[in-house]
């Protein structure tokens, strides 16, 4: 396994302790589990509303467990559009925690005028470690 692989499946298992872990202060943690650049940017809608995205926007993920291309595919989106897709070589985090039905939280960390699509948006996904999961593995 790669260096990387193991840090977010350490981060993984970190989040997820301290979800279980009662009394915790507050309650409420959000974790970052990755960072990342926006997959597929100039295939999907994300072109077209460029100018519209900001930064900190919330956006949501749908897991594509179906996909023909990837198994663990992350499909990023903002309302009704879809954006693009986490990496593929770095999503098996954060599709495991979709398919145990945990909470996640999505969010433009950046955005960069480049003529390379992987360099125009820069994702921040969090795990909410508040003990409660979605209830639904495919986060529609």
């Amino acid at each position: 396994m790669d260096q990387g692989r193991l840090r977010r499946r350490l981060i993984l298992a970190l989040g997820l302790a301290l979800a279980a872990t009662p009394g915790l202060a507050g309650g409420r943690l959000r974790v970052l589990v990755q960072r990342s650049p926006l997959a597929g940017f100039q295939y999907h809608a994300a072109p077209r509303l460029w100018s519209e995205l900001r930064r900190g926007e919330a956006l949501s993920l749908r897991r594509e467990a179906e996909n023909p291309h990837d198994p663990r595919a992350i499909a990023v989106f903002r309302g009704a559009d879809q954006l693009g897709y986490l990496p593929r070589a770095e999503n098996d985090v954060v599709s495991q925690a979709m398919d145990e039905g945990r909470r996640l939280d999505v969010r433009i960390a950046g955005l960069r005028e480049s003529g390379d699509p992987w360099q125009r948006v820069e994702l921040e996904v969090f795990l909410i470690s508040d003990g409660e999961t979605t209830g639904h593995p495919g986060f529609p």
